[in-house]
């Protein structure tokens, strides 16, 4: 199996400013402490993958004072998320991966889910697919991997709408892209998602 560069997009679990539709059932600073419980379980999962280096691709940029105070794990690598909707983000944390690695993984850290052998699963399946996806519930995806490039997946989508998966997967097959298709899993969004994080706590 190739080395894949495990790209995790995420903003510092600043109050008000992270999973701000938890706010009417945690309140602001809940909210905040379930992001970066979120942050640290994604951050284990991909270290203990070990399939390639794990990048945080960070919001705002990790020397600001909005992550003062949240250690990461030894091994990740940082870099700046920068502007535009999360399309563009994405695309340009995907061009510059494959400048270095032939093979990514996007995720971000709503999807405690998402473990380690999920990882590895989608990695493996890049060895003879061109790209994998772990559907979401709610329409979108918890994890995309690509083994290529192409700006239609990224381009002119509607982020945070159920139509999210349906038109990326629309998209590979106009490229005729052969695409492996895991479990559907649930990302935590809106309160009553929280149902699956206290099951991910107990488990």
């Amino acid at each position: 199996m190739s080395i894949t560069r495990i790209l995790i997009f995420a903003k510092a679990p600043v109050p008000w400013r992270v999973k701000t539709r938890l706010i009417p059932a945690l309140g602001a600073a809940g909210a905040a402490r379930l992001a970066r419980r979120m942050l640290e379980n994604t951050l284990a999962n991909a270290l203990d993958a070990v399939i390639g280096p794990v990048e945080l691709c960070a919001s705002p940029l990790i020397s600001a004072p909005d992550w003062a105070g949240i250690p990461l794990p030894h091994g990740v690598e940082c870099s700046a998320q920068g502007d535009g909707d999360l399309g563009e983000r994405m695309a340009r944390a995907s061009q510059r991966a494959f400048a270095q690695n032939d093979r990514v993984l996007l995720i971000g850290t709503d999807c405690p889910g998402l473990s380690a052998g999920h990882l590895r699963a989608a990695a493996a399946a890049l060895d003879g697919h061109a790209a994998a996806i772990y559907p979401a519930v709610d329409g979108g995806y918890s994890l995309l991997g690509l083994r290529a490039f192409h700006p239609s997946l990224f381009e002119d989508i509607p982020w945070s709408t159920s139509s999210v998966a349906k038109l990326t997967l629309a998209r590979m097959q106009a490229l005729e892209w052969s695409v492996w298709q895991g479990d559907v899993l649930t990302d935590i969004d809106e309160p009553a998602d929280l149902v699956h994080w206290a099951h991910h706590r107990s488990g």
